[in-house]
């Protein structure tokens, strides 16, 4: 939508995570054209958001994950129901032009780990938050020490600039990150899998279009663009 159209439209605001921010970015157009209200959408990590929801800061449409959504739902911050719209899992990057490692087994996966000089996850994402506690399962939190590298929003950058070997985030973090190889997903055993879901913020006066918003990106027709962003439909 162009810019004199979209300043004629009221306003939706929206909190997503961070792991679906490029397939907002690729439909930006038709979800003004489908909600009839001007995107103003804000991308961070879903623990951000939820401090900040919990707070009082409470936008038309939260998109973070299904236990995030929950909680905020239970706390009347946000309006049920739950609609999960993207299932996202955890992947291994490296920089373009270096060897890729095995992470084809549990195993595998461990010795990369050990064998990397750094690695990269984020602060507070979802697959930050659990690589630092299967760190902690599998004893190597004290082993790895200061070669676990935490940075905000996308990890991957800094693998991308060779600052860290392995990046560790969402494939759909990891994906838009120019100058990274995907490796591919973590081992079965150490793989948490993500549901992003969404609910209307409590007494928002555009449900309409908050409802539009979510049926753009859920629609059958985007199931290729979803995949391709790394993730899958709910």
């Amino acid at each position: 939508m162009n810019t004199a159209a979209a300043a004629t439209l009221q306003t939706i605001r929206v909190l997503c995570t961070n792991g679906l921010k490029t397939v907002f970015e690729a439909l930006e157009d038709d979800i003004e054209t489908r909600a009839g209200a001007a995107l103003a959408a804000e991308y961070g990590s879903t623990r951000k958001f939820t401090d900040r929801i919990a707070a009082g800061d409470v936008p038309d449409l939260a998109i973070l994950t299904d236990e995030a959504i929950d909680g905020l739902i239970a706390q009347g911050k946000l309006a049920g129901p739950r609609i999960d719209v993207a299932k996202s899992f955890i992947g291994v990057a490296v920089r373009i032009g270096t060897p890729k490692p095995d992470i084809s087994t549990p195993d595998a996966f461990v010795r990369a780990l050990r064998g990397a000089r750094a690695i990269s996850r984020s602060r507070q994402g979802a697959s930050g938050i659990h690589f630092a506690a299967l760190l902690d399962t599998l004893g190597l939190t004290q082993e790895l020490g200061d070669r676990i590298k935490v940075y905000d929003g996308y990890a991957g950058q800094a693998c991308a600039e060779g600052q860290v070997d392995i990046a560790i985030q969402q494939i759909s973090e990891l994906m838009p990150v120019a100058g990274l190889d995907i490796v591919g997903p973590l081992p079965v055993a150490y793989q948490k899998v993500t549901m992003f879901s969404a609910a209307l913020g409590a007494g928002t006066t555009q449900a309409a279009a908050a409802n539009a918003v979510l049926a753009t990106v859920r629609d059958a027709a985007n199931t290729a663009l979803l995949r391709a962003k790394g993730l899958e439909p709910a």
